[in-house]
């Protein structure tokens, strides 16, 4: 397809590997965390149901401290063996309640944090299958990749387990603090004092992982990026002739040392600061033995309240901690939401109409008129001014010297391109009035650039239409001089064509494009050099069937071979975006203009 002299806009590709840390502090912030809650929003009677089972497993494990000093206090002391066996029964009834509680909230809160993950990941890839191509021309296809998979799949935790920990967590905190008031309220404000610094640490530690998880992220993009490029077939084909390997080892090696160094501080992020709390934490229980040992205190409770009470005191920190901990990971996981929700946010330039407009019975008559493109960042138009009019069953052939926009013209009338100005009507109704799916039906394209998926070959034919028979698969594929070929192999038409079809040549590759295509039926062909990697011989006998296909449809054509479209109905002449001659084969030599001399 034509290159347009500019390469379409947007950021240089350093700058958008590395944004700027103002930029995506400034974009994490920008995460509502009451966006983040309404992706559970479809969940609220689940989620209520894990509240509901994580309360009750709270308020039955609050038993427990009170059982234990009654077996200090009293079973033991009194050798009450009947009382023993009750209480004894009661705590291993507990444990039992508590557990089964357990296996419910789980097996409930990880469905909804999958689905909540599978939504996220199916509502990106839809998004991101409506943009134009502009977006994957300036995008990195390893960078998109990376956001589906790594960024994602790097919330999971946060997404599986924030709610259903953060409920957890704060119910048996109140809880605990309520029973230990219920034992003593003076010891309560002793193992209350480190929590103001625990929750200032946290928020510290908090802020340090977001920096780090996002510099994380866009790491693996550029791991995924260097794989994708390098792994690839023609990317190892590129690596082995120019000799490139080694370079590209040790780029991939680079960026996974820098990965081990972020690993490192985030995991270490905090450390120090966190391990000095959990110091502290394990030093209350012995305070709270000494405030009990005071002369003023002593007395004041019998041993097994002591016990029950810094039994709770450790069941409170737990919990404690664990807040805390979902507090950092919930400010750390802002980077990754912030790069999800930009990809959802992206605004699709070419969607379907509001009210679109069917057209019930296609003949294919094509009008171009006064169309304007100009590719994002370009100061040139790629198309200016333009106007053809293409009568039903016709044939129109566009040719000029590369970059004068023969490609980007044709692309606009599947609508890979919207004009910036003017339209495209196919039978009176302008393209952008259709949806998408009834316009790829009326319109058909193959490209110059081929691209099989790694399938079979049926499979590959298939793509175009799901609900295709064998034998419309077969006749689809004799149409492109390509059955024979297909007929002759080993496993015929469930051969694996490899990745991006390198089983095939390159003209065995084009032809199997043409009979995908064609086994649409589209009404409007749009064909953009798409004899251009065959030989001589296949190229007649492609012709001499496009020849027979084109009877009764509209067909625009592109080629820089001029003998292909010699027999066209009209022939334009594009020049820097505008056409500068118009007419047919024999009156466009006659004319002794560009045309002629392109044909010399």
């Amino acid at each position: 397809m034509d290159t347009p002299q500019k390469k379409p806009g947007g950021r240089p590709p350093e700058e958008r590997r590395r944004p700027n840390s103002a930029a995506e502090k400034q974009q994490a912030r920008e995460v509502s965390l009451r966006r983040i809650g309404r992706l559970f929003t479809p969940y609220r009677w689940p989620l209520l149901l894990v509240v509901a089972i994580i309360v009750a497993s709270s308020i039955v494990s609050l038993a427990s401290p009170f059982l234990l000093r009654a077996v200090i206090d009293d079973a033991l002391p009194h050798q009450n063996l009947r009382l023993l066996v009750w209480l004894v029964i009661g705590m291993i009834g507990v444990a039992a309640v508590t557990s089964a509680f357990g296996v419910v909230q789980t097996w409930v809160s990880t469905r909804i944090g999958q689905q909540v993950m599978h939504g996220l990941r199916t509502s990106v890839f839809a998004h991101l299958q409506r943009q134009s191509l502009g977006f994957f021309t300036r995008t990195r296809t390893g960078e998109v990749q990376s956001r589906i998979t790594n960024d994602i799949g790097g919330m999971q935790t946060v997404v599986t387990s924030t709610a259903t920990s953060i409920a957890s967590n704060l119910t048996t905190t109140v809880a605990t603090l309520v029973a230990m008031l219920a034992l003593s309220w003076q010891l309560t404000l002793v193992s209350l004092v480190v929590l103001p610094p625990a929750i200032l640490l946290s928020r510290r530690v908090a802020r340090m992982r977001r920096s780090i998880t996002a510099a994380q992220q866009r790491e693996l993009a550029d791991l995924n990026v260097t794989i994708e490029e390098g792994l690839s077939i023609s990317g190892i084909q590129l690596s082995k002739t120019m000799g490139a390997g080694p370079a590209v080892v040790d780029r991939f090696t680079q960026s996974s040392e820098r990965l081990v160094d972020l690993e490192l501080r985030s995991q270490l992020a905090g450390r120090w600061r966190m391990a000095t709390m959990s110091i502290i934490f394990a030093a209350i229980p012995a305070v709270i033995y000494l405030a009990a040992g005071l002369p003023m205190t002593a007395g004041a409770m019998t041993i097994g309240t002591l016990i029950a009470f810094t039994g709770l005191q450790g069941s409170l920190f737990r919990p404690l901690t664990g807040l805390l901990n979902v507090g950092v990971s919930l400010v750390s996981s802002l980077a990754l939401f912030a790069r999800i929700f930009e990809y959802l946010d992206l605004t699709v330039e070419v969607d379907d109409p509001a009210d679109p407009v069917h057209v019930p019975e296609v003949r294919g008559h094509v009008r171009i008129e006064d169309v304007t493109f100009t590719y994002p960042g370009s100061e040139t138009a790629a198309v200016a001014g333009v106007t053809l009019d293409v009568p039903a069953g016709t044939t129109l052939a566009l040719v000029g010297e590369t970059g004068s926009g023969k490609s980007t013209l044709a692309s606009m009338v599947p609508r890979l391109h919207d004009p910036a100005a003017g339209r495209i009507t196919i039978d009176g109704v302008d393209v952008r009035d259709m949806t998408l799916q009834e316009l790829a039906g009326i319109v058909g394209v193959v490209s110059q650039e081929t691209y099989l998926l790694h399938t079979t070959v049926r499979e590959n034919l298939r793509y175009a239409k799901p609900d295709a028979t064998d034998a419309e698969i077969e006749d689809a594929a004799r149409a492109a001089q390509v059955h024979e070929l297909i007929s002759g192999l080993p496993e015929g038409y469930d051969t694996v064509v490899g990745s991006r079809g390198y089983r095939f040549s390159g003209g065995e590759k084009q032809r199997i494009a043409i009979a995908r295509t064609l086994l649409r039926d589209p009404r409007v062909l749009v064909l953009d050099e798409a004899t251009s990697a065959l030989d001589t011989e296949t190229e007649r006998a492609v012709q001499r069937a496009f020849t027979e296909l084109a009877k009764g449809r509209t067909t625009i054509t592109i080629a820089h071979r001029l003998s292909t479209v010699r027999d066209a109905d009209q022939i334009a002449v594009l020049d820097h975006g505008r056409i500068v001659e118009r007419g047919n084969h024999e009156s466009l030599l006659a004319s002794e203009g560009r045309y002629a001399a392109l044909a010399a």
